[in-house]
């Protein structure tokens, strides 16, 4: 079955690195589209960047563009995602996304269970 496993969650102070992964599993990787999500407590799940297959064209969230990295490896069935100068925020579940490359629209997402962000001081 489809398997999304997220890591590296933590806690990072402003202005500070966290590198984000996700382990696919179930699937063939290269068939998907991937990303990443984060929801904070009481918010709606956002996007904050996605990778597509083939071409590997990566698409951010305008609050993360020249900070956040996607990139994805596709003999290792793994997304990463490289966060640069974090700002403050509340602890937020970042969530890994798997998406069919022949399917538009979220009816056949794939989701891991999420890894914790605190970014604080």
């Amino acid at each position: 079955q489809v398997q999304l496993v997220e890591s590296g969650g933590g806690l990072v102070q402003p202005g500070g690195s966290l590198k984000l992964s996700c382990a696919a599993s179930g699937f063939t990787f290269t068939h998907y589209h991937m990303g990443w999500y984060r929801q904070a407590p009481g918010k709606e799940r956002d996007l904050v960047a996605t990778i597509t297959t083939p071409s590997g064209t990566t698409n951010y969230a305008d609050s993360v563009k020249g900070r956040f990295t996607i990139s994805r490896d596709n003999i290792k069935n793994t997304v990463f995602q490289q966060m640069n100068s974090v700002k403050p925020k509340v602890t937020t579940v970042y969530y890994c996304n798997a998406r069919p490359l022949w399917v538009t629209g979220g009816t056949s997402d794939c989701w891991g269970q999420g890894t914790q962000v605190t970014v604080s001081s």
